[in-house]
């Protein structure tokens, strides 16, 4: 890559941004403007995709049965967060964050508007565009944010808030418009809103880019430039022969839906693996972060259960929704896929009461372990309230009061609010020295891995009754949170000093 020109714009802010933006730098508006227009597209989206999966193809859908519908659109989340973990290392070593973040934006965009095409054959290209795009600009933003703030900054937390506020806006708004055009003018309608949405996120990044810190035109770590040629030689012509090689595999019959979803399940259960036998193994780790690493593990796990209840709000919920849930409150109508906003909602309304909380609690606030923990628990009661309105019917015609998954939803988004933010905590002071740069991608992995069993166990619903189905994985969940408190005592000696 080549050095910025002389007289060009610099690589650090006007000093005069510092304080622009409700006491915080100027460029925390930028990307938090950028999130807000990302996450309105990507969760919009996401929150029609299986309605429009599982929707006859009279109807402009695809006519999948309800569990193959959760199923691909999990394993769409699992390439997402896979594709994420290379996604950092291309910013580090090649492209640099904000060519990254820049990149990443128009290939989701572009992915949106080529799912604004009628054709399945464009619909699949766009998830691959926007899952290849959302791991680039995914994981680059989040480390722009810090970027604006000096180590010793004390404003760095509340501009975190104010960038997660942003994120949880998006996902409030993004439903509601890509449902509404779902449901009244087509779903392709709906992916149409989710690619306008996501060209104004764009746009504002750029004309905002001089506000942002440290937007160099290089990687800060980049390669030599006789290696950086090799490695884009071998990711380019890895892409193009994994390309191929898929296409050859599916026109001979062989790589059907179900064996993608099935590689990408294995994949995810073989990376976040793969990962921590290097970091136990590498002669870089020293043997007081290896002791770190242990009950970290504990903690991947329970972000693994959390968000395998977190991403059914999207699927299984979704199809619940639309065939078992009055569509109505106060005698309003609307979409069933404005059930979504409603997690947004509630962790924009509950992020500010659970952060006063802490604070006024101060020392006396529980572990880290322990948060995880009740958030765990609530994602698990999230389902387990399901069983009470899906038993007892003698056929699947029941419409359940809209309240039931709105309720549900409010136990789900404050587990998320504990669960994330002491998660994303826990995982940047407990991994090891060596590997600090790639928190995000650790983190990342747990995600990743939540999907991909997802993707499995989504195949079952609407193969057994909805009450099994629920209250199997939500006590399953709740048993997980019960053994991260029983194992909290050694989870406190061995997290030391992380509180």
């Amino acid at each position: 890559m080549s050095h910025a020109p002389a007289g060009t714009e610099p690589a650090q802010p006007p000093p005069g941004d510092d304080h622009a933006f409700f006491g915080q730098p100027r460029g925390l508006m930028t990307l938090s403007g950028l999130e807000v227009w990302e996450r309105f597209s990507f969760l919009g989206m996401q929150a029609i995709l299986v309605l429009f999966f599982a929707d006859k193809v009279s109807n402009d859908g695809l006519g999948m049965d309800p569990g193959t519908a959760a199923s691909v659109s999990a394993a769409y989340g699992t390439l997402v967060y896979l594709v994420s973990v290379a996604g950092g290392w291309l910013a580090d070593r090649i492209l640099g964050s904000y060519r990254a973040v820049l990149y990443g934006g128009i290939l989701i965009a572009c992915g949106h508007y080529a799912m604004a095409v009628p054709t399945a054959t464009m619909t699949w290209a766009g998830l691959g565009l926007i899952s290849a795009g959302t791991g680039l600009l995914k994981p680059n933003v989040a480390s722009m944010v810090g970027k604006l703030y000096r180590t010793e900054d004390q404003r760095r937390d509340a501009g975190f808030a104010l960038y997660y506020m942003g994120i949880n806006i998006g996902a409030f708004a993004g439903p509601l418009v890509t449902g509404w055009l779902g449901e009244h003018a087509g779903w392709h309608w709906g992916f149409s809103a989710a690619a306008v949405g996501m060209t104004l996120g764009l746009i504002q990044y750029v004309a905002g880019r001089r506000h942002l810190a440290r937007r160099k035109h290089t990687a800060e770590y980049a390669l030599a430039p006789g290696p950086m040629r090799r490695a884009v030689l071998v990711i380019v012509g890895g892409v193009v022969v994994a390309a191929l090689v898929a296409t050859a595999l599916a026109l001979a019959g062989w790589l059907t839906m179900d064996r993608f979803v099935d590689v990408l399940t294995l994949v995810s259960v073989i990376a976040p693996v793969v990962y921590f036998v290097v970091m136990f193994r590498s002669p870089r780790v020293t043997p007081e972060e290896r002791g770190r690493l242990r009950p970290y593990v504990v903690l991947f796990l329970a972000s693994v259960v959390f968000n395998f209840i977190l991403f059914q709000a999207y699927s299984t919920m979704m199809l619940l929704a639309s065939t078992n849930a009055r569509t109505e409150i106060f005698g309003f109508h609307f979409p069933p896929s404005w059930y979504a906003s409603a997690l947004g909602a509630f962790e924009v309304a509950l992020a500010p009461v659970v952060a006063a909380v802490w604070v006024r609690m101060g020392p006396r606030q529980p572990h880290v372990s322990n948060k995880i923990a009740i958030g765990v628990i609530l994602g698990g009661l999230s389902f387990l309230l399901m069983v009470i309105p899906t038993s007892g019917h003698s056929d699947e015609t029941y419409r359940m009061a809209a309240w039931w998954i709105v309720g549900s939803y409010l136990l789900l988004g404050l587990g998320d609010i504990l669960l994330e933010t002491s998660g994303m905590s826990a995982t940047t002071k407990l991994a090891p020295q060596a590997f600090a740069s790639q928190t995000m991608a650790l983190w990342f992995l747990s995600l990743a891995l939540a999907n991909g069993i997802q993707a499995q166990i989504v195949k079952l619903y609407g193969e057994v009754s909805n009450p099994a189905y629920f209250g199997v994985n939500g006590a399953i969940a709740v048993a997980a949170g019960v053994a991260v408190i029983a194992a909290a005592p050694w989870l406190k000696r061995t997290m030391h000093p992380v509180h």
